[in-house]
């Protein structure tokens, strides 16, 4: 029997989460997170999820990402699924930025590694990151298949007027200027769930997808392929975030520089850290949020105001991109379980064939399932991401062709 286990890698700054899956019926395995690496002291959360066992947990120094990957080796092999099992295939990483060159999953080489390194300019944050978690990866299993599954690649498929800006074209291509786009595994999942849900086929849908976490943003999926997202050269970009801007003038920017007299890093720290849903109300959790308007906090009110007319401004441009909506799918931590944030979202949008069955909207579950009315033209659905699953599925594919 050839190897079917895959285990996936998110490789942050000072963080590497985990899961280890079974391609033959696509089941969890293991799954955990170091974080604080270089830190005076690091965590490591460990679950062994197959064998319903316990989690583990211990605080201790991890110096580096190479020492973080020992020790989630060590752990996995308590449980007989280290990695030097036989029944790994590969090794699938979470990359940020592909920029145009990546449009699919790939194994990864000295060319892709310098591809990757050579767009941290336009991922400063991430691509780092994530070529030191390929790289230790590659140390400790020199023998085993790396696979990159990039964030933007699903948007890949956008055409050039959805993808450009009107920005001198020499300077743009100069600069690699352009919308790429991101949470793409999570879009790609969630697009193709919502088509199941439907009981159709991807290629016969046209999905609206909005995934909501402390990084927010929406596609517009016309058959399978995306068409529009929010997010642009850089995840600053569209929805109100939990610490981010979303849209705003450019020339806000200048008028700091210029007025403010702030430096660019200043200004790039206030636009990415400091502003969004925590610059407005001082809270960037909706579940703080909506306690705080319930007992009557008009800062919080006014942020989730704010919020909410950016949510419905995409959700009404993207039935215009789209022409044909079938479906409008919440995901995400904020999209999967905030209540508040689905009916506020598609309120006063019935033109647009929207609504949302107040009872249904009210249940809570970890299961993709249908908020809308029976009679509703479009859908309405709440469709838990699996960005994980998505990238061993891609990883384990690539490896098997």
């Amino acid at each position: 029997m050839s190897p079917s286990r895959v285990l996936v890698l998110n490789s942050g700054s000072s963080s590497v989460k985990y899961q280890l899956l079974d391609m033959r019926d696509s089941s969890r395995l293991a799954a955990g997170l170091v974080e604080r690496i270089g830190e005076e002291t690091s965590r490591l959360r460990h679950t062994p999820l197959a064998r319903g066992g316990e989690t583990r947990e211990w605080n201790a120094p991890v110096a580096d990402h190479e020492a973080a990957l020992k020790a989630v080796s060590q752990e996995l092999a308590k449980d007989g699924l280290g990695l030097d099992s036989p029944e790994l295939a590969a090794i699938g990483h979470r990359v940020v930025h592909g920029g145009q060159t990546f449009t699919e999953p790939t194994v990864v080489d000295e060319a892709v590694l310098a591809e990757i390194e050579r767009l941290i300019p336009v991922a400063p944050l991430h691509n780092p990151a994530n070529l030191t978690g390929i790289r230790t990866a590659q140390a400790l299993r020199p023998d085993l298949p790396q696979v990159a599954v990039f964030d933007t690649a699903f948007h890949t498929t956008m055409p050039e007027s959805a993808a450009r800006y009107a920005i001198d074209v020499r300077t743009a291509d100069e600069h690699r200027i352009r919308r790429y786009g991101f949470h793409g595994t999570s879009h790609a999942y969630v697009s193709r769930a919502t088509a199941k849900l439907l009981g159709k086929a991807p290629e016969e849908v046209n999905v609206i997808v909005l995934h909501l976490g402390n990084g927010a943003s929406a596609s517009a999926v016309r058959g399978g392929k995306c068409v529009d997202t929010s997010m642009g050269l850089t995840p600053l970009e569209g929805l109100v975030m939990g610490t981010r801007s979303g849209d705003a003038d450019p020339a806000v920017i200048f008028h700091l520089a210029r007025v403010g007299k702030m430096s660019i890093d200043e200004i790039d720290t206030l636009l990415n850290k400091k502003s969004g849903l925590v610059g407005l109300c001082g809270d960037n959790d909706m579940r703080e949020i909506r306690r705080r308007i319930d007992e009557g906090d008009a800062r919080a009110q006014l942020a989730f105001d704010i919020y909410i007319h950016r949510l419905k401004k995409y959700i009404g441009a993207y039935c215009a991109v789209l022409g044909t909506v079938d479906a409008i799918a919440f995901t995400a931590g904020v999209g999967e379980n905030a209540a508040p944030v689905r009916e506020a979202a598609v309120a006063g949008l019935e033109i647009l064939g929207l609504a949302v069955d107040g009872e249904l909207n009210a249940v809570r579950s970890d299961e993709p399932r249908l908020i809308s009315p029976k009679d509703a033209r479009v859908k309405v659905a709440v469709v838990p991401t699996d960005e994980e699953l998505e990238i061993a599925t891609q990883t384990y594919a690539l490896v098997g062709r």
